[in-house]
């Protein structure tokens, strides 16, 4: 007699966690740092984003389209306290 035994799945990897926090830092227009597979950092904040790539809006400086395969980390900038209000920067009110 045999036994059969199921195989489980593996896990795909993939939770949703990343488009929720892309969607996040897009919404709230959160300065980050992206550092790039070649070692490269570029600054600005994400206004868009799919599957593939995202937009990386900067001041005084052209946007780039930057493929997601291309990057390493992103962190939210140092400026924590800086909120974007259309194209300048206000100080967020202490709480």
């Amino acid at each position: 007699m045999r036994i059969w035994k199921r195989r489980q799945k593996t896990p795909s990897g993939e939770t949703g966690q990343e488009a929720l926090y892309l969607k996040s830092l897009s919404e709230r227009q959160v300065p980050v740092q992206i550092k790039l597979r070649d070692g490269e950092v570029v600054s600005g904040w994400i206004e868009y984003f799919d599957d593939m790539m995202l937009r990386l809006t900067r001041e005084g400086k052209p946007n780039l389209f930057i493929y997601k395969s291309q990057i390493r980390t992103i962190t939210e900038s140092v400026a924590q306290g800086l909120k974007r209000s259309g194209n300048r920067e206000e100080p967020v009110a202490a709480r």
